[in-house]
């Protein structure tokens, strides 16, 4: 008897635990979270701006944690180099990467395709006509074109291991010379190229039955994602194009420009007393570098801001501690580096690689600027001697005494040495560097400690390599 109630108790706890698992698990499926999708709009011809719309919200999507991001797509095509700069920024992205063709992805748009997960079709939708052709649209020469179409070939396979026929459909897309064929059936014969509906991609072939490239047909968006998830478990989240892509585009032909000569506004602005048009001027330039390259989905906004340390360390050396050298050199370091930083393809939680692929260009665009800062501030100095702009770096005459040149030759280091404990007036601003004047000779000088204004009373104290440092007399 006792045994038989063992068996009995033992039965309903099983049975019991039984059916609290089957609730757990229920309840967990039923307060599973939606999935997330990030939509992101291709309705323009493949160029730069809309690399720069799909990179941005690739990263957006990452950063956020969505797990599906869906192309809602329609092109007629465009430029191969941006094509596979779009392609290895799906090939980034951790989660599931879905193209809506909407209505049509024509030559790199059906490239593209063929980079994502699942191509999804609406009805009408069109793919195909994805052979090499020249900027203008005119054919290009056969050699040329089968080195491409190899080349484009092996990477669509790179991307479709595992797909039964999406790597050969995309070849008989761009190569006319591809005979495509299933078992004993001629899907393309040579002498054309493949372009598809939404009908005949989703044509199923082999065995088992597997389609041609498409995972369905769906009416809307909306439609695509409630077959996938079901109805009410999912959420939208749609990137909105707008018109800094264009200027972003624009802004990055030109960036080393731009860079160069916010370089040389910046110098001009630390050369001169006060803040004004130089340095409102220097800093909308560089803003614009890095709102281009930010708008472009490169870097973040942590390149600007460090730029921003390296100006205030410069600013430091310059009026604070003059002839350390240490935070000058750290300043400086910091402000290139953010310039090389904000050009570099940076994902969230990834370190960017940095091999010389990687780098190249960043540091040639880099050096550029600099290059066109350096070239800039000689021309002002050998064109402009009298303008109004080295009017404000150098004063060209002392209020109460003959000019004399600024600085000095290296045959009067002695007299030079013969100035330390000797009174003059500054001529010009010290913020920390300007002139000043002794016994009728003007020196290039440096203040010790803050700024020192036209006028006043000074004390050499030292001698540098290239200017005399003085204090303020009380």
């Amino acid at each position: 008897m006792f045994r038989k109630w063992i068996l009995v108790v033992s039965g309903l706890l099983f049975l019991g635990g039984a059916v609290w698992l089957d609730a757990a698990a229920g309840g967990a499926s039923e307060v599973a979270e939606p999935a997330r999708v990030k939509v992101i709009p291709v309705r323009e011809p493949i160029a730069p701006p809309v690399l720069y719309v799909l990179r941005r919200g690739l990263k957006e999507a990452q950063a956020e944690g969505v797990g599906t991001v869906l192309i809602d797509m329609e092109t007629p095509g465009g430029d191969l180099g941006t094509t596979l700069e779009i392609m290895a920024a799906l090939d980034k992205f951790e989660g599931e990467t879905i193209v809506y063709v909407n209505k049509e992805a024509i030559s790199a748009g059906a490239i593209i395709s063929s980079a994502a997960d699942e191509i999804y079709f609406a009805p009408g939708g069109v793919i195909g006509a994805a052979a090499a052709v020249s900027g203008g649209g005119e054919d290009i020469a056969a050699t040329m074109k089968q080195k491409i179409n190899s080349y484009l070939s092996a990477k669509v396979r790179s991307f479709n291991a595992g797909k039964a026929y999406r790597a050969d459909a995309v070849r008989a897309m761009m190569d006319a010379d591809f005979e495509f064929k299933i078992g004993d059936v001629v899907v393309k014969p040579k002498g054309e190229l493949l372009s598809l509906t939404a009908d005949e991609a989703a044509k199923v072939y082999g065995d088992p039955p597997t389609s041609l490239i498409s995972a369905g047909t769906r009416d809307t968006l909306e439609h695509l994602l409630e077959k996938k998830f079901g109805r009410d478990r999912y959420t939208i989240t749609r990137l909105e194009v707008s018109w800094s892509e264009e200027m972003a585009s624009a802004i990055n032909r030109i960036a080393p420009v731009l860079m160069g000569l916010g370089l040389l506004c910046v110098f001009i602005e630390f050369k001169t007393p006060g803040f004004g048009f130089f340095g409102i001027a220097g800093g909308l330039l560089l803003a614009m570098v890095f709102f281009g390259h930010y708008a472009a989905g490169l870097s973040g906004h942590e390149a600007a801001l460090v730029f921003v340390l390296g100006a205030a360390l410069v600013a430091v050396e310059i009026f604070l501690i003059p002839g350390t050298m240490l935070a000058g050199l750290a300043g400086a370091t910091l402000m290139l580096g953010a310039l090389v930083w904000s050009m570099l393809d940076v994902w969230p939680g990834e370190v960017p690689a940095m091999d010389a692929g990687t780098l190249f260009q960043p540091v040639l665009n880099v050096a550029l600027a600099l290059a066109i800062a350096l070239a800039g501030g000689a021309a002002l100095w050998r064109f402009l001697p009298k303008g109004w702009i080295l009017s404000r770096i150098a004063v060209g005459g002392a209020p109460d005494g003959p000019a004399q040149s600024a600085g000095a030759a290296p045959e009067r280091a002695g007299e030079i040495m013969s100035l330390i404990g000797r009174e003059g007036v500054a001529v010009t601003a010290l913020t920390p560097s300007g002139q000043v004047e002794v016994d009728g000779a003007r020196y290039e000088a440096q203040v010790a400690v803050g700024a020192v204004e036209v006028g006043a009373r000074v004390r050499v104290i030292e001698r540098k390599a290239f200017a005399v440092l003085v204090r303020l007399v009380e």
